[in-house]
């Protein structure tokens, strides 16, 4: 039997847990580590695991903190279908280590410098891979929690200067773009419309294409990786809606003092691009 197959013990998953976290609180604080030298250092405490086996569980836990509101390590892409002993250790781990939940307020808080760009090109990607349809059964949702009460992830996508910050960068880099396409003039007219106009626009940023034709620009910023979820009001979805042809998201990431930012382009209907969860209801009697 391969060690991909074989049942993690608990005192397996204990140690990965704490590995994983150990390696989160320095991300977090911007301190480097080696992911391979960790990897290499763990496997060493556990019963003959590959090193694949090891990094997938690492990305099987940064699943299990997304779905409670916690950042994850960039570079261990989260993947869904983890076993419930994992989610119970996670929490298990968080509730006798209360402080690291401190550690994950302020990060979300933070607001980091807005970055100087010299190549503006480098700095957008292509959309991540389309996650599949969340089948995680009774069980593991209530496994998975919100420690504390605080949904860290929202917090941080709520941060109103980490949002203006993100806005003043994708302003340089619509400038930047129409700058290099001849026209300058159009680039004198991009308004921050989150400001001018309010957050019942719909969008944040009114911008052009090349032959004048608007775009409406809404930007998502965050210091954490690629696959972090983001949080969409029913007006956006609405805006995006109306104006299929003119609305496009801007998902801002690695969005802090240590990683270059990067980001990728939404264009269109939400809802087509999108796979769009619940998060609350509005509820009477």
């Amino acid at each position: 039997m391969s060690s991909n197959s074989r049942i993690w013990s608990e005192d397996e998953v204990r140690a990965i847990v704490e590995d994983y976290f150990d390696m989160l609180k320095l991300e977090l604080s911007l301190q480097s580590y080696n992911k391979a030298d960790r990897n290499r250092r763990l496997r060493e405490r556990l019963d003959e695991r590959s090193r694949g086996s090891v990094e997938f569980k690492h990305q099987n836990i940064s699943a299990v903190l997304v779905k409670m509101g916690i950042p994850y390590i960039e570079g261990y892409k989260p993947k869904d279908n983890f076993q419930n002993e994992l989610a119970r250790a996670v929490r298990v781990y968080i509730e006798k280590n209360p402080k690291i939940r401190h550690v994950f307020l302020l990060d979300a808080d933070q607001v980091p410098v807005v970055p100087a760009v010299e190549d503006w090109s480098s700095v957008i990607v292509d959309p991540p891979e389309p996650s599949p349809p969340n089948v995680a059964n009774l069980e593991h949702q209530q496994l998975i929690y919100i420690p504390g009460g605080i949904n860290y992830l929202e917090r941080e996508a709520r941060n109103q200067k980490l949002g203006d910050a993100g806005e003043v960068f994708i302003m340089e880099l619509e400038r930047e773009r129409l700058i290099n396409e001849g026209c300058e003039p159009l680039a004198k007219r991009i308004e921050q419309v989150s400001v001018t106009q309010g957050s019942m626009a719909g969008f944040d940023i009114l911008s052009f294409e090349k032959n004048g034709q608007e775009r409406f620009i809404e930007v998502k910023t965050t210091k954490y990786g690629i696959n972090t979820p983001w949080f969409v009001s029913s007006n956006e979805l609405s805006c995006s809606h109306k104006n299929n042809n003119n609305y496009y998201l801007y998902r801002l990431f690695n969005f802090n003092n240590k990683e270059r930012p990067q980001l990728f382009k939404l264009k269109g209907n939400l809802q087509n691009s999108c796979r769009l969860e619940p998060t609350e209801y509005r509820a009477r009697v």
